[in-house]
């Protein structure tokens, strides 16, 4: 019968390690050998020849008194604004705040304000 090479665990580990990251290395190069040769590859574009001027520093307009609607204060106007902001828009983009009609929202607390037990 067949007797073991050795039966050190460490020498074991050892081949066993080596055999993984071989294995991990041969796939590594698999996967780049496919990156480069991939015919999907978008090729790079060109640089433009243009040079692109350098944009002047954003100057910061003096923000004007928002007309604040009945019902709402100035705290609540402020934080919708910022809110606004951060979206991406700017502070010229908005038009008018206005609290949207949701009469469902209404009729379901009123609903709700009836069947809870007193």
């Amino acid at each position: 019968m067949h007797q073991p090479v050795t039966d050190n665990p460490f020498v074991i580990m050892f081949i066993n390690m080596v055999i993984v990251f071989g294995v991990l290395t041969a796939i590594w190069g698999l996967i780049e050998l496919t990156h480069r040769l991939d015919p999907t590859k978008k090729k790079a574009e060109p640089p433009a020849a243009a040079p692109v001027a350098a944009m002047p520093a954003p100057v910061p307009a003096a923000p004007a008194a928002p007309v604040v609607p009945a019902g709402l204060n100035t705290e609540t106007v402020a934080v919708i604004a910022a809110a606004v902001t951060a979206c991406g828009y700017s502070a010229e983009q908005i038009h008018a705040i206005r609290p949207a009609e949701q009469p469902a929202w209404r009729d379901f607390g009123r609903a709700k304000g009836m069947r809870t037990p007193r």
